[in-house]
């Protein structure tokens, strides 16, 4: 996934200031795509270079700020990106490396570390549990757009209940997180079949 079109798809949902989107960001896109403010920023300027986005100046208190607005070329650009296909992405995440380094050091007690990795894990499906709650009650009738957006988000809860999962998994284990042995093995446990 590409910012540019994380942008695109949200100034299409409400044009918007920079700063207006990039609080946006940190409220829902943020759950599955982080992105700072000077990227954002970044970004917004490729847009407009691109023809992509249009600026207007709104007068407002602190004096004109920059309203984006999609133009006809950046929604082209936005359907052409939707219907691309591509694979899922391999999981890339340190905590597993520790894990792996752990193992081959024997000297390291991750316990502590899957610990607040759950406590996070559980913060973070809470979240989604009120945002269904509160924009996909039970009953609702939802349309295309809302079944799409639902999606979203129980791919989010999905996601976190499998690391909760994980989590109390391994956890289970007990003392095979606290320093051991070393692993010794030069054969991959994980190719082993």
């Amino acid at each position: 996934m590409s910012l540019p079109h994380a942008i695109l798809t949200s100034l299409l949902e409400k044009p918007c200031t920079g700063a207006e989107l990039a609080r946006r960001f940190d409220k829902s896109i943020g759950h599955f795509w982080q992105a700072t403010h000077q990227q954002i920023y970044r970004d917004l300027a490729k847009l407009e270079g691109a023809g992509w986005i249009a600026a207007r100046g709104l007068a407002t208190a602190r004096g004109s700020q920059r309203h984006f607005d999609v133009l006809p070329g950046g929604r082209a650009e936005l359907e052409r990106w939707t219907s691309v296909a591509e694979d899922p992405r391999p999981i890339r995440d340190e905590l597993l490396v520790r894990l792996r380094a752990a193992a081959v050091l024997g000297t390291v007690d991750v316990r502590g570390e899957i610990l607040r990795h759950r406590g996070l894990h559980e913060a973070a499906l809470a979240g989604y549990r009120v945002i269904e709650a509160r924009d996909f009650p039970p009953g609702r009738e939802l349309n295309r757009a809302g079944n799409l957006q639902y999606a979203v988000l129980a791919a989010g809860i999905a996601f976190e209940e499998a690391w909760l999962a994980w989590c109390g998994e391994t956890l289970q284990r007990g003392e095979s997180l606290q320093c051991g042995e070393v692993l010794q093995n030069e054969e991959d446990p994980a190719e082993r079949g």
